[in-house]
């Protein structure tokens, strides 16, 4: 009998162990898709209207940039609701702790940017050579030629913007700081840029875009992630897109194919700058780890452990 009770039990443990296990998982699921949830709806409120504003100031009075002046206005609004202003006010606390637009050091400031710039470069690199190596279509860009010329460099300044502040509060911002309760930081910056990856699939469901595109999500995940604030990404994600935007993507077109007409010496200086960058990037990665050890050391950053940063805030008055 004592044998038969014990086996019962152990297979009664066991299978409340199973059922808590997946309880565990279904519940990290729910967090991923909620996750995903918040920083689409995100994303699509920024650039939804930004499309609808441009486009009718364009159709409407090009001659007058309207359209970035009623921009800025949406996109403090929306900064300020993310970082906890307005109603409901049970919810500002949490919405100022997952939009992570922390405050950093100078010191810190300076080698993310770095780090990021360098690694923007490295991309720059790799998105030429592949555009050269597998025969794609370029990215839409409107064509403002037939627009003034001010009215070029507001919208162009105002779309750099736009996209950096909306994706960085929403990927870097809400998606990964949910995901960094549930996961090891390695693993939340992998979600986060495999949702942004997925958030430019409007671009052309192509692999080697899309392989640009999550490279850069864990570019500015890891920033977020090692200074525990998503200003710097934000300083960087505005250098990248006005990089593509004005010296990359208008050339795409013109690319022609390795296989067609052989390597030239741009193809390889750009191989060589993709390569030779992505080691500068690791290094300066490596170096911006070691500015923030001491502040992780004191369980400030997500490096210390999200679950610490909440219980710290909460205790304090």
């Amino acid at each position: 009998m004592d044998i038969e009770t014990h086996s019962t039990d152990a297979r009664g443990g066991s299978d409340q162990g199973a059922v808590k296990n997946m309880r565990s998982f279904s519940a990290r699921i729910l967090r991923v898709a909620w996750s995903a949830f918040l920083a689409f709806v995100i994303l699509e409120f920024a650039q939804g209207i930004w499309s609808v504003l441009l486009g009718s100031n364009l159709r409407t009075s090009p001659t007058i940039p309207w359209a970035v002046v009623a921009m800025a206005l949406v996109l403090w609004l929306m900064w300020q609701y993310l970082g906890g202003s307005g109603w409901p006010r049970s919810t500002s606390e949490t919405r100022c702790r997952y939009l992570r637009a922390n405050p950093v050091s100078g010191r810190v400031f300076a080698w993310a940017l770095l780090a990021g710039v360098l690694s923007i470069v490295a991309l720059t690199g790799y998105w030429i050579v592949m555009f050269q190596l597998v025969k794609m279509p370029p990215n839409v860009i409107p064509d403002l030629s037939r627009y003034p010329l001010l009215t070029v460099g507001l919208i162009l300044a105002m779309a750099s913007l736009v996209s950096p502040v909306s994706e960085e509060s929403a990927f870097r911002g809400y998606c990964q700081v949910i995901m960094e309760r549930e996961f090891r930081g390695p693993i939340a910056i992998v979600i986060s840029s495999v949702l942004f990856t997925l958030a430019h699939v409007t671009h052309g469901f192509l692999w080697p875009k899309l392989l640009v595109y999550f490279l850069a999500g864990l570019t500015f995940g890891t920033i977020a992630y090692l200074t525990n604030s998503i200003l710097p990404g934000i300083a960087v994600h505005v250098i990248a897109d006005m990089t593509f935007f004005t010296l990359v993507w208008p050339s795409d077109a013109s690319r022609w194919l390795v296989a067609n007409g052989g390597a030239d010496s741009w193809f390889w200086i750009h191989v060589t700058q993709a390569i030779v960058f992505t080691a500068l990037a690791i290094l300066a990665f490596r170096r911006l780890t070691k500015v923030t050890e001491p502040r992780r050391g004191e369980g400030n950053t997500p490096l210390g452990g999200t679950t610490t940063i909440m219980a710290n805030s909460e205790a304090q008055p």
